[in-house]
């Protein structure tokens, strides 16, 4: 699967922002945190909680940019980039919906990842379009 120059910067960009936001939290949490308000304790259970998922944003982010020059990694790296920016703005709706409105730095991330997922819906929808045909391949389960 060869890419076009906007795929390729389209990757470039969601696989920079997760591998930043990712290796962010795993380096300095209460950094992070903190810009958005947020005060942590020293807690272990909780630093490891954060740092686990912070692994695998900044482990689907390296998928995203290895996709860019890797062409056998290419629709691993646009699944990643989709679950990756597709489901952080739903998991913050959800939120935003049960629990209330959070810290502006929250609402700006929010509005940062909604603006990538769009990107990457625009821009590898063809992708889709072409794609949605072989589902019908699957065969049945009896």
């Amino acid at each position: 699967m060869s890419l076009t120059r906007l795929e390729k910067i389209t990757l470039g960009i969601s696989g920079l922002t997760a591998v930043g936001i990712g290796g962010f939290i795993m380096v300095a949490p209460h950094a992070f945190y903190a810009s958005y308000g947020i005060t942590l304790g020293n807690d272990a259970s909780l630093l490891s909680e954060l740092r686990a998922p912070a692994a695998g944003l900044v482990t689907l982010g390296v998928l995203m940019i290895a996709g860019i020059w890797r062409t056998a990694m290419a629709q691993l790296a646009v699944a990643s980039a989709l679950i990756v920016f597709l489901a952080f703005p739903a998991g913050r709706l959800i939120g935003l919906a049960v629990d209330g409105m959070p810290s502006g730095g929250i609402i700006g991330a929010l509005v940062l990842e909604i603006t990538i997922a769009i990107l990457c819906i625009i821009v590898f929808r063809r992708r889709f379009l072409r794609a949605t045909p072989g589902l019908t391949d699957v065969p049945a389960l009896s």
